[in-house]
């Protein structure tokens, strides 16, 4: 093949995406989030049911619970869902400590510290809940006065069609990620997903967990009608945890399946590679 039938080769260039700030509060969220997830588990495990209202006891009804039940000479662990109940043992409700089946909600890898201690478990949950408030608000500072937010999360109105979102979605189906150009921004779904993440998930597990100090009750007392009730919020507050989970779970999925190489380096060093097409062709 003659040179100039030759296809032009994309060229690999490195870009800023992300400022240090960014980075440094992305960061210090991974560490933050998985303390109170482990430690949030700690604490649920303390009384495994979660109830709607004012109150909660053991001869309220509850909207979910994990529960051990006594089946002959057995222990089953049963988790509740409304009207619906699942076999967890081994996992939920009863799992293996030092070798035997104990009634526990969450098995002890999952809780920090591993074995039951409440008072531990809070001790972690609200330093380091304290820890991802105030980085929470030094970035939402950060992303209006560097226009953040308005730069690189707010989707364009081209973005928001109907036609544009159905494409990125069969894209990201199929795995196909942007390339070049369109490699610079995040898609509309990206930053669709992180706003809801920022200014919705994030304030309410903010918002219900607060709802459950009596102490700030006591400043607030209003969050208790917002939410219906300290259990409501502890319900919420669990719902909007493992909502996080799950966003945290794709996330890191996109992560590994766009190039992790890549992606990490764009969160550490705040440069990300993108490969080019040159115009027309190269010459001889």
């Amino acid at each position: 093949m003659d040179a100039l039938d030759k296809p032009a080769t994309p060229t690999r260039t490195l870009i800023r995406r992300h400022s240090l700030t960014v980075r440094l509060s992305h960061w210090l969220n991974v560490l933050c989030m998985t303390v109170l997830l482990f430690s949030g588990l700690q604490i649920f495990n303390a009384h495994p049911s979660l109830y709607w209202g004012q109150y909660g006891a053991d001869d309220d009804p509850s909207f979910i619970a994990m529960e051990a039940v006594e089946e002959g000479d057995t222990v089953k662990g049963i988790t509740r869902i409304g009207s619906l109940s699942f076999d967890t043992t081994g996992v939920l409700g009863v799992s293996a400590v030092d070798g035997e089946q104990t009634a526990r909600g969450f098995p002890a890898w999952a809780t920090l510290p591993s074995y039951q201690d409440l008072a531990t478990g809070r001790r972690w949950h609200f330093f380091f809940a304290w820890l991802f408030v105030i980085n929470g608000l030094t970035y939402m500072a950060y992303g209006f006065v560097a226009r953040h937010f308005r730069r690189d999360l707010l989707p364009t109105k081209d973005e928001l069609t109907p036609s544009h979102l159905g494409h990125e979605i069969a894209d990201h189906a199929r795995l196909r990620f942007p390339k070049g150009e369109q490699a610079r921004h995040y898609n509309a779904l990206q930053k669709l997903t992180y706003l809801l993440v920022i200014f919705l998930l994030l304030p309410l597990m903010t918002a219900t967990g607060l709802t459950m100090s009596p102490g700030f009750n006591a400043f607030a007392p209003w969050l208790l009608d917002v939410f219906g009730g300290r259990q409501s919020a502890r319900t919420l507050h669990f719902l909007t945890a493992f909502s996080l989970v799950a966003f945290v779970v794709v996330h890191v999925a996109m992560v590994l399946a766009s190039g992790v190489f890549n992606n990490m380096r764009s969160m550490i060093t705040g440069r990300y590679a993108i490969h080019m097409q040159p115009e027309g062709e190269p010459k001889p």
